[in-house]
């Protein structure tokens, strides 16, 4: 409790340092806001061939659901990849003031988490206007994306911390996070729903971010609520996660000045 009261003391540097956090990308980058949908355009497009792909082996024709649902699941799952890639580099990254000043360090990768959230809000509201445009319209279910938002950062959050203090510590833990979210897109229903694997998808709906994307697509695309069994499931899962990163976070933290 005392951990989570100092960290509570310390949310103004926590604002200070997400704000810090975009600023920075933002303004060493001559592409400005438009990196925010770069990588979500990079992932609709390769959704969009996975979905063509589809219609044509099994001879259906493709809705402007289908496509609405492969844009919703590419800005949701470049905001979580953002987030954890930039948390697992958020200590190393802030290696002076993680040696020099005295505050609780988990404030980096949670201001990683946060920073990618904007990239994410940017997105988020080009997404709200085109799918009008292409023929979808939500309904009050897409309310829902609220509390499965909030979800899914405490996933991200969760791994952001743990990642961060072991990649202090094994410098090649960034290399293997690189590694895995290049190849988890293709275990992660983001260029299809889990309903196109049959009878694996329940194995694919085990991986506690996959719930989360069905969710939100269903929420605001078709107007579906959560299913409340997968749901609940990743709920469980994300509030572990970071219950075992902090812990985690927090145990190696007193020998972070020495690894850097």
């Amino acid at each position: 409790m005392e951990n989570l009261k100092s960290l509570y003391r310390s949310r103004e540097l926590l604002y200070l340092l997400t704000w810090r956090d975009i600023r920075v990308r933002y303004k060493q980058s001559v592409m400005g806001l438009l990196w925010a949908i770069l990588m979500p355009l990079l992932i609709v497009g390769a959704g969009a061939m996975v979905r063509i792909g589809a219609a044509k082996w099994t001879g259906t024709a493709i809705t402007p659901q289908d496509m609405a649902s492969v844009i919703v699941r590419a800005v949701i799952w470049s905001f979580f990849i953002s987030a954890i890639r930039f948390g697992t580099a958020s200590l190393i990254s802030n290696a002076t003031l993680v040696t020099k000043i005295a505050f609780p360090k988990e404030v980096f990768p949670v201001a990683a988490v946060l920073s990618s959230l904007f990239d994410f809000a940017v997105a988020a509201v080009i997404v709200i206007v085109a799918l009008p445009l292409i023929g979808v319209f939500p309904s009050l279910q897409a309310l829902w994306m609220i509390p499965l938002l909030l979800v899914m950062i405490v996933q991200a959050v969760g791994l952001a911390l743990m990642l961060s203090a072991t990649n202090l510590f094994y410098r090649d833990v960034k290399y293997l996070v690189e590694i895995f979210l290049t190849y988890a897109i293709f275990f992660t229903p983001v260029l299809y729903p889990a309903s196109l694997m049959g009878s694996w998808e329940k194995i694919i709906l085990l991986n506690p971010i996959a719930p989360l994307l069905e969710a939100m697509s269903n929420a605001l695309v078709t107007g579906a609520p959560p299913d409340p069994f997968w749901t609940a499931y990743a709920t469980i899962v994300s509030f572990v996660l970071l219950i075992l990163g902090y812990g985690i976070f927090k145990r190696l933290e007193a020998n972070f000045a020495e690894s850097i």
